[in-house]
């Protein structure tokens, strides 16, 4: 009997650590993303300004819009330090993404809007333009 509830306080134990453990790696992705000044709150609220009047959204496009940029944005900040360390990994992984956002928008977006969107994509990956998070 003994045994048997040492062995379920270490099981606890491992259990609790490992935890632990994968709580770190996350913060610890999470914060590697804001030091590359990539923070998804923010960035959605810019992407958002610069959307919104472009696009001519709706009062109910606006929050389904809101959600699938963040949803984007918040898969993308899982491997954006690729960027640096692999890059031909990171532009694989964020094609794949950007393909699900693109389906999503669709459904919520009429013809009109999916090509002024489309059409918002920056001939190059500039920093200063929020929109590039998007496309790049």
């Amino acid at each position: 009997m003994k045994k048997g509830i040492i062995l379920l306080a270490i099981l606890a134990i491992v259990s609790t650590e490992t935890n632990a453990q994968l709580g770190n790696v996350l913060d610890k992705a999470k914060s590697v993303a804001t030091n590359a000044g990539f923070d998804v709150n923010t960035l959605t609220t810019g992407i958002m300004g610069k959307l919104s009047p472009a696009l001519t959204l709706s009062a109910a496009q606006k929050p389904k819009v809101t959600n699938a940029i963040t949803e984007y944005l918040s898969q993308k900040a899982q491997f954006i330090a690729k960027q640096q360390t692999n890059p031909a990994e990171y532009k694989q992984r964020q094609m794949g993404i950007f393909q699900g956002l693109k389906s999503k928008l669709a459904g919520i977006l009429v013809k009109n809007q999916m090509n002024k969107f489309l059409g918002l994509k920056p001939a190059t990956n500039d920093p200063a333009n929020v929109l590039s998070q998007l496309f790049f």
